[in-house]
């Protein structure tokens, strides 16, 4: 009699196969994007047309770093979680070296700043003038509700 055979699940054993679905599924970091939103977002929104690129490079979206085939589609993606999640996530400054070498101990401790963020205008809002807000926020300390100053005493 011989042994059951087990099913194999996936590409558990190939992990040239898992290379390659890593690498596809890469997106931009965070840093980059945030580097492409204060130099030269007006002219990522306003590309010349590429054939090789989904909706001929005239459908993108600056803080995914995704094309899409047409504005119902980039729209679309402007209500959805995920781009809401990707604005949420630029909020707050990108790590930086300097910010690398302070926590090593070479210089004082700043807190990241916290910033506040827009979806990208329409491609007839970027021809008027309109431009991606990426405004700092100034923190201030917010006073203890009144339950917690009572709890205290």
């Amino acid at each position: 009699m011989g042994m059951v055979q087990k099913r194999k699940k996936m590409h558990y054993g190939d992990t040239h196969l898992q290379r390659r679905m890593r690498v596809r599924n890469r997106t931009r970091d965070m840093d980059l994007i945030d580097q492409d939103l204060r130099t030269q977002s007006a002219q990522l929104i306003n590309q010349a047309v590429d054939l090789e690129k989904p909706g001929f490079a005239q459908f993108y979206c600056v803080h995914c770093a995704k094309y899409f085939i047409d504005d119902r589609a980039m729209q679309t993606h402007f209500r959805s979680k995920v781009h809401k999640r990707r604005l949420k996530a630029l909020e707050l400054e990108p790590y930086t070296i300097e910010e690398s070498e302070r926590a090593a101990g070479r210089g004082s401790y700043q807190k990241a700043k916290k910033r506040t963020m827009e979806t990208q205008p329409s491609k007839e809002e970027v021809k008027a003038g309109k431009r991606i807000k990426v405004e700092v926020v100034e923190e201030t300390e917010t006073p203890k509700p009144k339950k917690a100053q009572k709890m205290e005493s």
